[in-house]
């Protein structure tokens, strides 16, 4: 009987760590989303880009078969903080409406290496902040900062490129008029092969019919709800 009750009291403190490391992966992520959030106040042209890019990239991580919550996490954290190392360009070259020279393009490109740093720091961001470094190379190798070519460029980076070519077409610019999800589409797959990787491009393909009818300019679920607990945690959904 003592025993019993042991494995009762163990079992008990086990649930209540499990909630508890949930709530704080829910709040560090919460926090994520608050600074990307007011870098997004910096620059109005990709507000809220990096919360959808993130979101999307976490349907097409589950769809290429990742499971775990860590894995899920990683890929999620990195898209949204990709573009975090733009604190430090400056606003000259960040904002500029017109076309940048060489050498501004030189120092814009530095930003995934210091995104990189920045998150680094961070133990529970380490592995996040490897697809923030990949996240402009490209499949055949032509992309920056290492020119990484195929399956040496992290899947989560592979993921978001796409995710984010897609959001970014179709998103308005004060220079053009974002375009149609179809046109998008049709991009991507011209790419597969060069710059993009051709298995994720036949994922995004598969997700895409249910995409193409959402409202990209809102979330499709509260910034801080992981989209792989979205069924749980519904609000109204019956206790079990």
């Amino acid at each position: 009987m003592r025993l019993e009750r042991s494995n009762e009291q163990l079992q008990s403190a086990y649930v209540e760590i499990r909630d508890m490391s949930d709530e704080l992966k829910d709040a560090y992520t919460g926090t994520l989303e608050s600074l990307v959030t007011a870098l997004d106040v910096r620059d109005q042209e990709t507000r809220g880009h990096s919360v959808r890019v993130a979101q999307h990239s976490l349907d097409i991580a589950q769809m290429l078969g990742i499971k775990t919550e860590e894995e899920l996490l990683t890929v999620y954290r990195g898209a949204l903080m990709h573009d975090v190392g733009k604190i430090g360009v400056p606003d000259a070259i960040l904002l500029k409406p017109a076309k940048l020279t060489e050498e501004e393009w030189e120092f814009m490109r530095r930003h995934p290496a210091l995104g990189y740093r920045i998150l680094a720091q961070v133990p529970y961001l380490r592995p996040a902040a490897k697809i923030v470094l990949a996240h402009h190379e490209r499949w055949d190798g032509d992309g920056y900062p290492r020119k990484l070519k195929g399956e040496d460029i992290p899947l989560g980076a592979r993921i978001f490129a796409i995710c984010d070519t897609y959001d970014a077409i179709i998103s308005d610019r004060p220079y053009r008029a974002g375009q149609s999800p179809d046109a998008a589409l049709a991009e991507i797959l011209r790419c597969a092969g060069t710059q993009f990787d051709p298995k994720v491009v036949e994922a995004f393909e598969a997700a895409f019919p249910r995409w193409r009818e959402e409202d990209h300019g809102a979330p499709r679920r509260p910034l801080y709800l992981p989209a792989w607990r979205q069924d749980q945690d519904a609000p109204g959904r019956a206790a079990g």
